[in-house]
C-alpha cells in the first residue's frame, strides 16, 4: 500500500466539538469531579479569603516548610503571624539546591494554566521559575486555578497548547488529575506514592482584584 487508508472521520464527533459549558457549569462540575476523585476544592471571592484559608490549612497541618513558584499572584499570599516560622521557599533558576527543599517541603504552592472542567484536571506547566518538583515532591500540593482558565474539555486545552510557538513552550507540560494514585503492586490502590496524596483545588474568581 503506498497510500493511506481513506479516514471518514477524524477527531471527535460535530456535536462535541460544539458542546461548551457557562463559566459557573464549568466551575461547578471541575469542582465535583475533582472531588470525586479524591482532592478537596474550595472558591474564593478575592485573594484575601483565599490568603486566610492557605494561613488556616498551613496551621491545622503544623506545615514547617512550604515551597511555592515565583509567581505574581502567589507573591500577594500573605503568611500571619502563627505560621512565622514556617520555612517559606520560592523556587528559582537556581534549581539544584532547590530539589532537596521541594522534597523536604509539606506544601507545594502552584498556579494551573488550565482546568478541564469534565476530567477535573488541573493543568500546570514547569520552567526555570515554575519547578515541576514544587507540584509533585510536597506531601500536600495546593493548586490555584483563576476561574477564567476553566475550560469544558480536554480538546479545548491541547488546542491552546497546540498554538504555542517553539520559543513559547515550556519544559513540561503536566495534567494532575486528583491525587498520586498508584496500584503497581498486587493491583492494591495506593495514593501518595508517585506525587502528592493530598490535593486541593482553590478556584479564585476571574476579578481578582481585591
Amino acid at each position: 500500500m503506498t497510500t493511506p487508508p481513506v479516514q471518514p472521520v477524524r477527531g471527535v464527533p460535530d456535536f462535541w466539538k460544539q458542546y461548551a459549558l457557562q463559566p459557573a457549569e464549568r466551575v461547578e462540575l471541575f469542582m465535583k469531579n475533582w472531588a470525586d476523585l479524591g482532592g478537596v476544592a474550595k472558591r474564593f471571592s478575592t485573594k484575601v479569603e483565599l490568603s486566610t484559608w492557605i494561613n488556616q490549612i498551613s496551621t491545622e497541618w503544623e506545615a514547617k516548610r512550604l515551597i511555592r513558584w515565583d509567581h505574581s499572584l502567589l507573591n500577594d499570599i500573605h503568611f500571619n503571624q502563627e505560621n512565622s516560622q514556617m520555612e517559606i521557599t520560592v523556587w528559582n533558576a537556581k534549581h539544584e539546591e532547590l530539589l532537596g527543599k521541594a522534597a523536604r517541603a509539606d506544601i507545594g504552592l502552584v498556579v494551573a494554566d488550565y482546568a478541564i472542567a469534565h476530567t477535573g484536571t488541573a493543568v500546570v506547566t514547569s520552567g526555570a521559575k515554575r519547578g515541576r518538583s514544587v507540584s509533585l515532591l510536597p506531601t500536600v500540593l495546593i493548586v490555584i486555578i483563576p476561574t477564567c482558565v476553566i475550560k469544558t474539555k480536554m480538546g479545548e486545552v491541547l488546542a491552546e497548547i497546540h498554538r504555542w510557538d517553539g520559543k513559547s513552550m515550556p519544559a513540561g507540560i503536566h495534567f494532575i488529575t486528583g491525587p498520586s494514585r498508584s496500584s503497581d503492586i498486587e493491583n492494591d490502590l495506593t495514593i501518595g506514592v508517585h506525587g502528592p496524596g493530598i490535593v486541593y483545588a482553590l478556584i479564585l474568581e476571574e476579578n481578582h482584584d481585591g
